[in-house]
């Protein structure tokens, strides 16, 4: 790990602090309200986004925890398992294949492959007692892709705002899916709590026939839907504890993640990878659909073209709401 700039020893204000957790490196961007640790060894992930004042993490921990992806037992068996074997839940990076294997252009890719999965390279971008910021880069092993993503804490703002670039690093034209997989957990997710989406969403009539704004009891059905129509550049959704009044709305551009993947493991999976031990809500924009992975989001139209040496950039940004008022 590298570093453009001198760190401090600070441990107030805004801060962070670069760990070794089970053997990954880590980053901890900490301000007087958020926690935030993101897995620079595994995929950028964000595998911490814990609320200080409620002592509340939102993104979901598996029963497993944090896994080496050096030290699964036996290694990554299939392209199920290269993805499965060491997901700790948590908040990843997808890029170019989103759900089941598959194979395009002569390229075979893993489930949530490929960046997913690999050791990207840090820079510390900003470190004051203001605001501190670290920028993550990595490169694609399989395509030609170059992802920059710039993590952000101000002070006293209960928001991480994320900042990123995909490059396309050839002379030919590309097609990827590309999204956040963020899924929330235990402690913070009841059943009964609320999912808010813009007028223009909610009125699908999927969203009524599946009960999409309500999280439902445990052992309900496992499903996953795709909703679309979020005002152009301007993607944004709620997920909220009516008793508590303490949630995180998460925003985004839509017009580069036009998508969202709303996916409900509540306790009902039985077997395998599950076991009846998740009780999670994914609510993940994307750019490309169905879970058949690249080749079918191509096949019907959904995944992002990039144009040769083309970049293109993305922000996002994840706030915690209390009182029903984003803070």
């Amino acid at each position: 790990m590298s570093y453009r700039r001198h760190r401090s020893a600070r441990n107030w204000g805004c801060r962070l602090h670069e760990i070794t957790w089970f053997g990954l490196r880590a980053i901890v961007l900490e301000n007087e309200l958020l926690r935030v640790t993101v897995l620079v060894d595994k995929g950028g992930d964000v595998a911490e986004f814990l609320y200080k004042r409620r002592d509340t993490d939102f993104v979901w921990l598996a029963p497993d925890g944090i896994r080496n992806p050096r030290d699964v037992a036996g290694g990554a068996s299939d392209d199920v398992a290269a993805f499965l074997d060491h997901y700790e839940g948590g908040w990843q990076e997808v890029l170019p294949n989103g759900g089941e294997p598959s194979t395009h252009r002569g390229v075979a890719l893993a489930q949530h492959g490929e960046v997913a999965g690999l050791p990207w390279d840090a820079d510390i971008v900003a470190d004051e007692p203001g605001e501190v910021a670290v920028r993550l880069t990595v490169r694609a092993r399989r395509t030609p892709l170059y992802v920059a993503k710039t993590f952000r804490l101000t002070g006293g703002e209960p928001r991480l705002r994320i900042e990123e670039e995909l490059t396309n690093e050839s002379d030919v034209p590309l097609e990827v899916m590309w999204g956040h997989h963020i899924v929330f957990g235990a402690p913070f997710l009841r059943p009964g709590h609320r999912i808010d989406l813009p007028d223009e969403v909610a009125a699908d009539p999927v969203v009524a026939e599946a009960g999409l704004t309500v999280v439902p009891e445990r052992g309900a059905p496992s499903d996953i839907h795709y909703l679309t129509g979020f005002p152009d550049g301007d993607g944004w959704y709620e997920i909220s504890d009516p008793e508590t009044a303490l949630g995180l709305r998460v925003s985004w551009d839509a017009s580069v993640l036009p998508h969202l993947w709303v996916w409900r493991e509540l306790g009902a999976t039985r077997e395998a990878p599950w076991w009846g031990r998740a009780y999670v809500v994914g609510l993940e924009p994307f750019a490309g659909h169905p879970t058949e992975g690249l080749a079918e989001a191509v096949r019907n139209g959904s995944a992002m073209p990039l144009e040769p040496r083309a970049t293109r950039s993305l922000w996002l940004t994840a706030n915690v709401i209390e009182g029903g008022a984003t803070r």
